[in-house]
Order: C-alpha cells, then sequence, then structure tokens
C-alpha cells in the first residue's frame, strides 16, 4: 500500500483488467442465467474490450456517437423559434 495515493482515486475500478463499466453484463448474467443472457454479456464484454483496445471509455464513446447522430450543423435557434424568412 506504500505506492497508493490519492491521486490512484480518480482511476475507473477494474476487475481482472477490464473496465468495470464492461464487467456489468456478466454480473447481469449472473443474476438471470439463461443462454441468451450469457450470449449478450460475452458480446457486451467483448464490445467493451474492443472500445478500450481502441483508446475509448464509455462515456468518451457515448460522446461521438451522439455528436455524430447530431451532425455537423449545430444551430443556435430551434427551427420552430425561427423567422418565416429565414432560409
Amino acid at each position: 500500500m506504500a505506492d497508493a495515493n490519492w491521486r490512484d482515486s480518480a482511476r475507473p475500478a477494474r476487475f481482472l483488467g477490464i473496465d468495470y463499466r464492461a464487467v456489468m453484463p456478466l454480473v447481469l448474467f449472473l443474476l438471470h442465467i439463461r443462454l441468451w443472457t450469457f450470449v449478450v454479456a460475452i458480446l457486451a464484454t467483448v464490445f467493451f474490450a474492443l472500445l478500450e483496445r481502441y483508446g475509448f471509455s464509455v462515456p468518451v464513446f457515448g460522446r461521438l456517437v451522439i455528436t455524430t447522430l447530431g451532425g455537423a450543423r449545430k444551430m443556435a435557434v430551434p427551427w420552430w423559434k425561427q423567422p418565416k424568412d429565414y432560409n
């Protein structure tokens, strides 16, 4: 414990080297043991492991998906509040 520091408290939790968010589907499988939950848990764990392999965390990947779906054009005024003569 000599090399533990307060700065380590900001690090994400890990279980066997895997981010805790990737292990949550396995916990759900343990709560509801069926073949389909096992398959979903394994696929989700592989997906999260691939995200981590490419340098993304779950929140960063979520932001990337949202910005991709939102598109390049960000409007300051919603379309329903724009004046009628605006093109």
